[in-house]
């Protein structure tokens, strides 16, 4: 059976702020919508549900983001996930400047969970934790080519 990753998933309390931080990162909006009725109760599981969504892509075309902001039923707080934490966990991007991508990410208040660390002189990546308390891995490869 063929099976492709459509996309991640990720509820979050403010929608705009969101999608500002990952259009800086360099992602691009492919559509918004706000989408209710019985198939989205079905489908989610949720009853009433009704949410502002938008789907973004990475710029080599192969990765897609859903973020999405509940109207009803209301956002639950669950607190800021641990890297350790059973779970959905990260998002992860490749980035060609780490630097340039820190500073972005500073823009938006968002910085390393601890540092940057460099794998075996293959990457130079990070943890931040992003809008809503998304924990976002940057990485750089430094063996290009």
């Amino acid at each position: 059976m063929p099976i492709k990753l459509e996309n991640v998933g990720i509820a979050v309390r403010d929608l705009e702020a969101a999608i500002a931080f990952f259009t800086d990162l360099g992602l691009t909006v492919l559509g918004r919508d706000e989408v209710s009725g019985e198939w989205t109760d079905t489908a989610v599981g949720l009853d009433g549900n009704h949410a502002r969504i938008a789907m973004l892509q990475t710029p080599d075309g192969h990765g897609r983001l859903e973020l999405f902001q509940y109207l009803h039923p209301e956002a639950v707080e669950a607190g800021p996930t641990r890297p350790n934490q059973v779970g959905m966990h990260r998002v992860a991007f490749s980035v060609d400047d780490l630097d340039a991508a820190l500073e972005v990410a500073a823009r938006h208040g968002c910085h390393p969970l601890r540092g940057v660390a460099t794998y075996e002189d293959v990457y130079r990546l990070t943890y931040v934790r992003g809008p809503d308390g998304i924990i976002v891995m940057l990485a750089e490869e430094l063996r290009r080519g």
